[in-house]
């Protein structure tokens, strides 16, 4: 729908961001519930009788079925509009985390991150088709940057606020308190997102539309994108939502709640530089070159990360046993606003495809962007157990290179894409 005004569509400016504000809670809680594990891992784990590791590796789970929701709910949003579906997900994300929340094993907790994450699978796709449908291309790249900022709050939510109730209150009470903010957004999306049917007719069959999405994620023209997604959010979410905290406590001997404090400030660098970067990117262009450039600096400042470990190079460098925490705190910063140019990979999807496949084509990206994630945290959890924290930083900085790498030679001959 290029360039259409958005009452051409049927919804006025202000209901529209209304809307897009109420779906974009959605996408908080699930932030929130996807990094409790990096602020109460090991509490957890000794209370289900395992090791912080295992229970690690279990975590993915939630990556690999929110991953694989990606398809059936990218044609659901095609077929049946957003509201339907985000209610949906929303009563699912609710269940998911009671079931978390009441977990008494390995066994139960694998179920509720199950739960949560098919449940919780379009919380980022229902405000970015509404607003991918309803938007021009230009107006789309500045507010998919709003709705990931506003998203990761949830993040934040889960730092020093998290830490503080689970040392007063124990882990389970951030999943009693995630589902009563899941029950208030679910009520706001109910009165707030309009009834619309789907933006164009398609009578072809849900499976036939489920492999529409995987076809488009394997194009030519997503190809690019598809690579970098696969390790550009699996990288952030990955540090922020399971290794951040185990770094700064055990590497750095942090306590929970100082852990948790530069946990929020590098938050916050997450949730300024979507809505900054999409700022820019409608100012100045270039699209491509600063999605390559930032993601390749984030690789670098995780491989510095690493290099500040105990007896690791900058240490040596600067006489130290092991680098300060106000070091990291830096270092992690520049990565949030780094790793904050994702919402560029969205729009520049959104100018690859028609209108009525744009949830289709949004759903192949965010599942890249997701099973990536499942990778990243399962693969890590070895790579923790053989060789230690500063190697999980390495091997992502890796993965960030290699996806650069692909991204800039794929898209350097699509030319739609700056």
């Amino acid at each position: 729908m290029d360039g259409a005004a958005t009452e051409e569509a049927g919804i006025g400016f202000r209901v529209l961001v209304f809307a897009l504000l109420a779906l974009a809670c959605g996408h908080m809680l699930s932030t929130l519930l996807r990094t409790i594990p990096a602020i109460s891992l090991d509490l957890m784990a000794s209370d289900f009788g395992t090791s912080p590791q295992a229970l690690a590796s279990l975590t993915s789970i939630y990556h690999f079925s929110f991953a694989a929701s990606q398809v059936p709910v990218g044609a659901a949003m095609d077929r049946f509009g957003v509201r339907p579906v985000s209610l949906s997900l929303l009563t699912g994300t609710v269940v998911g985390t009671l079931v978390s929340a009441l977990a008494t094993g390995p066994a139960s907790f694998v179920l509720g991150q199950f739960l949560l994450g098919v449940a919780t699978s379009g919380m980022l796709m229902c405000p970015m088709t509404l607003a991918a449908k309803q938007m021009s291309a230009a107006k789309f790249g500045l507010w998919s940057g709003m709705i990931l900022s506003i998203g990761n709050i949830g993040m934040l939510l889960s730092s020093s606020p998290l830490a503080f109730v689970v040392d007063r209150f124990g882990w389970r009470a951030g999943f009693w308190i995630s589902a009563g903010f899941g029950v208030a957004v679910l009520i706001a999306v109910f009165a707030l997102v309009p009834r619309q049917p789907a933006a164009q007719a398609d009578e072809s069959s849900p499976l036939d539309q489920m492999t529409e999405v995987l076809r488009l994620g394997l194009s030519r023209g997503l190809r690019g994108l598809i690579a970098l997604s696969l390790v550009s959010l699996g990288a952030s979410l990955t540090l922020r939502g399971l290794w951040a905290g185990p770094w700064l406590m055990d590497v750095k001997s942090l306590s929970r709640i100082e852990a948790g404090n530069l946990l929020g400030l590098f938050t916050l660098a997450m949730i300024v530089g979507p809505t900054c970067i999409g700022m820019l990117d409608r100012r100045f262009g270039h699209r491509r070159t600063m999605v390559a450039a930032t993601h390749g600096l984030a690789a670098l400042l995780l491989a510095l990360m690493a290099a500040g470990a105990p007896h690791f190079p900058v240490s040596h460098l600067f006489g130290v046993t092991v680098m300060p925490s106000s070091y990291d705190l830096v270092l992690l910063i520049l990565i949030g606003l780094a790793t904050s140019a994702q919402p560029l990979i969205y729009g520049m999807t959104r100018q690859l495809v028609d209108a009525k496949n744009t949830g289709k084509a949004l759903s192949a990206i965010n599942l890249a962007f997701f099973l990536g994630a499942a990778l990243l945290q399962s693969t890590t959890a070895g790579v923790a157990a053989l060789f230690g924290l500063p190697a999980v930083l390495l091997y992502m900085a890796g993965a960030l290179v290699i996806g650069t790498v692909l991204f800039w030679l794929y898209t350097s001959t699509v030319v739609a894409v700056r």
